[in-house]
């Protein structure tokens, strides 16, 4: 299986299963003599590992990383990074009843017709499982940005749990990390609770929209046509598995606006700085950043393994019915909040790598 590295200078590959010994994410064009620690890159994976809450899948993995390379003293030395997590509490039983079935909705069936061969345990590398090695490398890259880009903030929220979404006025940072759902308005977090109760005890699953934030961004990074920082960054959010969407500023809702109202006017402040009336380009024109805020939202559909019966085929072609045994999260868009944040972090550093390597210091001045 071929394509499993993104990126141009800051490059991750991603390897191993959901049931496998081990996952885990290569990386290469990390500069040196950037502090990297094991427990600076477990904070974030923390916010990522399974049975932080019931909401989430049972399966208790402490998802420890090992550095096994590119660091010293903790210190990067500019070769590659070697992470491992390994596997500890993986059931491959659950999933031996449909060794011979392809589940309605997942991956399985275009795997098999792909490759002629899939790993039934729990998907192989369809699963959600392998967005850990992300989480992980997006630590090593949130590690050099705080170097690169000291005011930097990367942050990702949930905007909609099924249909119901946050009502923006109650919207509060603080709150973001002071629920199970990641998000920043707190009377939608209590509706969620309910509502994931219902959904989980009737065996079913629900989809969720992530909104992912990056607050001062330096303008210059992206380049034209072929090299569209939003072009990145749509491919590596849409790249985390379940994620059928995405949206770059006022995205699908820009097709029913005015250009009048479409346009963000620009205006020299007070303090002699750009300054912008909105952003409804998301922090982006023309695949280059302006120095706003960027802002991106992806939709992830309802997690396919589930407790009630759906009508499927088997490799033979026969018809059938499956029922997915197993440990799920009845919305794995709650855990696709640090996937997001891992995923924005890479795309910039790599982008700010691009822009350092071409542009220098160099650029237009403005005033």
């Amino acid at each position: 299986m071929s394509l499993n590295t993104f990126g141009h200078l800051f490059r991750v590959s991603t390897w191993g299963e959901s049931h496998g010994e081990a996952i885990g994410a290569t990386i290469d064009g990390c500069p040196p003599g950037v502090e990297i620690t094991q427990n600076y890159i477990q904070h974030f994976m923390e916010k990522r590992r399974p049975g932080r809450s019931k909401y989430t899948t049972q399966r208790r993995e402490m998802d420890l990383v090992e550095i096994l390379s590119g660091v010293f003293e903790n210190k990067s030395t500019g070769t590659p990074i070697q992470l491992l997590i390994k596997n500890t509490d993986q059931r491959s039983k659950d999933y031996s009843e449909i060794e011979n079935t392809f589940r309605p909705g997942h991956a399985d069936i275009t795997y098999w017709q792909k490759y002629g061969i899939r790993d039934y345990r729990g998907g192989g590398r369809s699963s959600a499982r392998e967005t850990a090695s992300r989480v992980a490398a997006g630590a090593v890259a949130r590690a050099v940005l705080s170097e690169l880009m000291p005011d930097l903030q990367i942050q990702a929220y949930l905007t909609q749990i099924g249909p119901d979404k946050i009502d923006k006025i109650n919207f509060d940072w603080k709150e973001i990390e002071q629920n199970d759902f990641w998000s920043p308005d707190k009377k939608a977090a209590a509706r969620w609770s309910k509502y994931l109760d219902k959904i989980r005890k009737s065996h079913n699953s629900t989809g969720a929209v992530i909104e992912v934030q990056a607050i001062n961004v330096p303008p210059g990074l992206g380049a034209p046509i072929y090299g569209k920082l939003d072009m990145d960054i749509a491919a590596a959010l849409m790249s985390i598995n379940a994620v059928k969407g995405v949206e770059i500023g006022e995205g699908m809702q820009a097709a029913a606006l005015t250009g009048s109202e479409n346009a963000d006017e620009i205006f020299i402040g007070d303090n002699g700085r750009l300054k912008y009336s909105s952003n409804h380009a998301g922090g982006i024109l023309g695949g280059i950043s302006t120095g706003q805020d960027i802002v991106a939202r992806f939709a992830v559909k309802p997690t396919s393994s589930i407790l009630s019966s759906r009508k499927s085929i088997t490799k033979a072609g026969e018809p059938t019915e499956v029922v997915t045994k197993g440990r799920h999260d009845p919305c794995v868009g709650i855990r696709a909040v640090p996937v997001a944040e891992a995923m924005m972090a890479c795309v910039l550093l790599d982008h700010f790598l691009l822009n350092r390597g071409q542009i220098g210091n160099e650029g237009g001045q403005i005033g």
